[in-house]
């Protein structure tokens, strides 16, 4: 099977205004996720889709390969209007690497491509981690995942899911979903066809469109330290981490 990574941004995100573009350690952020992406084993090949001129010409500077889409209503729909653009083939697994993750480890986007590759029964792959904190368990921006015996998703939810009766902190089994994606290319192409969800615009997560259909999603366990860039404390956050980073030769 072909691999092949696809990072999506767009121009417009409202909390953190020119995100692909934010410099951190001297860098835009979409540019280091597409270093992490491009350093991946086994992924044959790597792009940016894009919605925005200034954008693409940033990441064809930086030396990688930019699609402009035009308007799309998801991270997803623009992953499937590039993968489109580029005639990829029917067996190609294709991974959205969010663009707003300038830290995502290389192995996790090699490895859920892997994973999706193996599970003929699933249609798209994704990853969970274990909690780093209490506090994450009931932060509606960490969305939380329960998984099947089978290691497929049983629900996602921005709320503190399990449940733990009776007790005050979460319970062991509670993941954090990681929004990183690998999709079969011919489901990739039937998404934008697929219904949306109730309980998709109560939590305002698209995967849950997924589980609405009944398509399973396949879960990949890992330890990852990385995380997203949605807010401007965020943003000091990670420019904090390269500059530490820088300091210490990593």
């Amino acid at each position: 099977m072909n691999f092949v990574a696809i990072v999506p941004a767009r121009r417009g995100a409202t909390r953190l205004p020119n995100k692909p573009l934010a410099d951190i350690g001297g860098t835009p952020m979409i540019v280091h996720t597409l270093r992490r992406a491009a350093a991946a084993n086994s992924i044959d090949a790597v792009f940016a889709a894009v919605d925005d001129h200034e954008i693409a010409d940033v990441v064809r500077h930086a030396g990688f390969d930019a699609v402009m889409t035009g308007e799309c209503d998801s991270g997803s729909a623009r992953v499937a209007a590039a993968a489109a653009i580029r005639q990829l083939t029917e067996d190609t697994i294709v991974v959205n690497v969010q663009g707003d993750e300038p830290f995502i480890e290389s192995n996790i986007v090699g490895d859920v491509a892997q994973l999706l590759a193996t599970r003929p029964d699933c249609v798209c792959a994704t990853a969970m981690r274990p909690l780093h904190n209490d506090e994450e368990f009931y932060n509606p921006a960490a969305v939380k995942v329960v998984a099947n015996a089978d290691n497929t998703a049983r629900y996602f939810s921005r709320a503190p899911i399990p449940h733990w009766q009776n007790h005050s902190t979460p319970p062991p089994s509670a993941r954090i979903h990681l929004g990183i994606y690998a999709y079969t290319m011919p489901f990739l192409q039937q998404i934008a066809s697929l219904s949306p969800a109730p309980t998709e615009t109560a939590e305002s997560l698209e995967q849950l469109r997924l589980l609405w259909h009944g398509k399973s999603i396949a879960l990949l366990e890992t330890d990852s330290q990385s995380g997203g860039i949605d807010t401007p404390a965020d943003l000091e956050a990670a420019q904090l981490r390269a500059k530490n980073e820088s300091a210490s030769g990593v």
